[in-house]
């Protein structure tokens, strides 16, 4: 097929010769590999024609539309739809050949899983939350590739090759990582949880667990973000994750960062209490351009569902680190007694939350040793 670049507008933005011939290079051998034009021609409108060859290759070759990789994988096209949309995926046109031979390998896993017993709605909440980590995975594997590739001065064909070659060579190795580390955590899960004799008896998990409950958040964020731009921001909050990340050790599981947030969970209160506590400490030798931390710490029955935590421990530990001083660790009740051997504890002001009857006591913690009288009372 011969196309001219030129009069297609394939060429413009090119800044001098040396730019024109390595795209034109590039797009010959796109063309060569039946991509078509409409697609090139979104791809240069939108600065993206460099990243094209490792899209393909990530992409496969479309041969199926849902309906046939439903009916093949033997699962019915309904279900097979919600499981995509539980992904995050997009749903393919009726008719529109999209769908490659891993989509229909992915189906037929599908099928085997219900098959297996496994609930229906289960599985869509499992995908939710593999979808939601997976592009968290994938934005991380993107940023650290173009920060590896990327030289001063490439064209869009060694950019484009050298992605398309590390695609090639990367994903398989990322694929046997991330089934390790799903070995892994589903071991340490499985040694965590305790299957009772209610449980047998009834053939279901209980719905609530008793759990610990944390939040650490950044002092003044919102004011450090008027005076940051957004990819200092980006990286003070990515640095926030680095920081709960590494003292997230079990039983102490990092749930989420949301922002200038962490939240952590523990079966125990201790280990999470020692965890906030460097955590906090953490953030202190970043340095003055690092935001203070302060952190909240509850006790109660909660509810896992979608990788997150839900109940009233969770909704007061995150009240309980607003009003939290800056570089303290508050704890209620609940959290200082089923702690408080390995602590020094000081009465904070109680305080009124929403939703909660009474004032709520609260108490900082700080480790054995630590400078400061035990009775003393926070401001």
């Amino acid at each position: 097929m011969s196309v001219d670049f030129e009069a297609e507008g394939l060429l413009e933005g090119c800044r001098d010769e040396d730019e024109r011939a390595a795209r034109r290079h590039l797009l010959e051998q796109l063309l060569r590999d039946a991509v078509p034009l409409e697609e090139l021609k979104l791809a240069v409108a939108e600065d993206r024609l460099a990243l094209l060859p490792a899209e393909r290759a990530l992409a496969g070759d479309g041969r199926y539309t849902l309906a046939e990789v439903a009916e093949r994988a033997g699962i019915d096209e309904r279900f097979l739809v919600a499981e995509r949309q539980a992904f995050g995926m997009s749903v393919p046109a009726p008719g529109e050949k999209t769908l490659t031979d891993d989509d229909l390998g992915a189906a037929e896993r599908i099928k085997q899983f219900r098959d297996a017993g496994l609930p229906d709605e289960g599985m869509l909440e499992a995908a939710r939350v593999m979808g939601q980590s997976m592009a968290n995975v994938a934005a991380a594997s993107r940023r650290l590739v173009g920060q590896a590739l990327l030289q001063p001065g490439d064209t869009e064909l060694e950019v484009g090759r050298r992605y398309a070659d590390s695609v090639a060579e990367l994903g398989p190795l990322m694929g046997t990582l991330l089934e390790h580390q799903w070995r892994l955590h589903m071991r340490e899960g499985l040694r965590r949880d305790a299957v009772g004799r209610a449980e047998r008896e009834s053939g279901r998990l209980a719905g609530g667990t008793t759990v610990s409950v944390a939040f650490a958040d950044m002092v003044d964020f919102t004011r450090l973000g008027e005076r940051l731009p957004a990819a200092d921001l980006g990286r003070v909050a990515g640095r926030l994750a680095v920081l709960a990340a590494g003292v997230a050790e079990p039983p102490v599981r990092l749930v989420k960062t949301i922002g200038d947030a962490a939240m952590l969970v523990s079966d125990a209160a201790e280990p999470l209490i020692v965890a906030v506590l460097d955590l906090v400490a953490a953030a202190d030798e970043e340095g003055e351009d690092f935001p203070e931390l302060r952190a909240g710490v509850a006790v109660g029955e909660a509810l896992n569902s979608g990788g997150d935590w839900y109940g009233s421990p969770v909704n007061l530990a995150s009240r309980v680190t607003a009003v939290a001083r800056p570089g303290s660790v508050l704890a209620t009740t609940d959290a200082r007694d089923a702690a408080a051997d390995g602590f020094r504890w000081s009465r904070a002001p109680a305080r009124h939350f929403k939703g909660i009857d009474g004032r709520v006591p609260l108490y900082r913690a700080r480790r054995l040793g630590e400078d400061g009288d035990a009775s003393e009372r926070d401001d």
